[in-house]
């Protein structure tokens, strides 16, 4: 009777379920709480996860005096990732290059690789292994750039192929953002954007070499729909992992900014500024200030058929006797969601050097995703 009354009263405080008030209290066994615990946590959790990837291939030839090569076949990249939702509120992402043969920072390595927590639209926080938050074009896929490769501001300041002696990290370095968007319209676009982020300052998939962290920030406005008009900023510093004392340096500031904007749509227009403070670690030689620009066109011609035309400009010291101008023009037909056909035309004025200053590039790009 006293064992009966003892199940009732566990069983009316929800200790043990009513229909488990019986004569016999059923115990579970360690394995099937832990069975039973494991089901009740991933149902919580809900993970999704999606599998892709893209191949870029390319042809192409210049008539550039003075070199060995004038072109030919090349992989841009062998990507495959995988990204999805867990928890309701946290997005992650893995990609991984796997183009190239084995060796320090080059061939198969982990690209991207973080966290992000999304609950909601005016804070999101981001951990782990991503792009730099410097500058519209950094953030975008080879596959939207639109003229088979990045500015040359993008590529020298926003660390793609940082001119500081940086091995080449795609834009990316390990750290922390906070980022949101504010103001919603009536159209559902927001009216200001803000992100800013500590990171290490080495790049990809290299540990902190010193005390220091760099920030990196953006603001911008849309006062209408697809339109963003900003700045950034960036105060950081490089340690060179190779100091030898020998015309190199041991570590160099990076303390940038930039303006710009953009407006992707059917058209699309984009635009930026940005200067640079800092040596290049390589090279103690090097002159201490570089900036760069550019001004980027696309026209739909028709729904697969889109032209897009650049003006694009790099001084590596500063002085217009070091200016290197691309003139570039892009043809894209995209055949269905997941092929690419490119056929990109450009023209070199390069005054820093005094052999090969004009020559003509031709390439030949095709995007694949699956």
């Amino acid at each position: 009777m006293k064992k009966l009354l003892l199940v009732f009263v566990l069983g009316m405080l929800g200790i043990i379920p009513i229909s488990a008030q019986t004569d016999t209290v059923k115990v579970n066994s360690p394995k099937v709480e832990l069975e039973k615990s494991t089901k009740k946590f991933f149902k919580k959790m809900d993970p999704s996860i999606k599998f892709g990837g893209y191949i870029v291939g390319k042809y192409s030839v210049n008539d550039r005096a003075g070199q060995a090569s004038n072109g030919g076949f090349d992989l841009r990249f062998v990507r495959l990732y995988l990204n999805g939702y867990c928890f309701k509120d946290f997005y992650y992402r893995l990609q991984m290059e796997v183009n190239g043969a084995p060796g320090p920072d080059k061939g198969p390595r982990v690209v991207d690789a973080f966290v992000e927590w999304q609950k909601f639209d005016f804070l999101r926080l981001k951990l782990g292994q991503f792009k730099r938050s410097f500058g519209f074009e950094n953030p975008y896929s080879p596959l939207l750039v639109g003229l088979g490769s990045y500015s040359q501001a993008t590529m020298k300041l926003a660390s793609i192929n940082d001119r500081i002696g940086e091995h080449k990290s795609s834009g990316r370095d390990l750290g922390f953002q906070a980022q949101g968007d504010l103001f919603k319209a009536k159209d559902g676009h927001y009216w200001l954007h803000y992100q800013v982020g500590f990171f290490n300052g080495q790049g990809i998939n290299h540990a902190d070499k010193d005390n220091f962290k760099d920030l990196i920030g953006g603001l911008w406005i849309s006062p209408i729909k697809d339109l963003a008009i900003g700045g950034f900023g960036w105060n950081g510093k490089y340690t060179n992992e190779k100091y030898t004392g020998n015309g190199d340096l041991k570590s160099v500031a990076r303390k940038r900014w930039g303006v710009g904007m953009k407006y992707e749509s059917k058209w699309t227009l984009r635009g930026e500024y940005m200067s640079s403070v800092g040596g290049v670690a390589t090279n103690a030689a090097a002159p201490d200030r570089s900036d760069g620009w550019y001004a980027t066109l696309g026209a739909p011609i028709t729904k697969d058929l889109k032209i897009y035309g650049r003006w694009d400009c790099y001084r590596d010291a500063k002085t217009w006797s070091s200016l290197k101008t691309n003139y570039g023009i892009s043809a894209n037909y995209t055949l269905g969601k997941n092929l690419i056909f490119q056929a990109n035309y450009a023209f070199t004025d390069d005054r820093s050097v005094s052999v090969g200053k004009h020559y003509n590039t031709f390439d030949i790009q095709v995007y694949a995703r699956f």
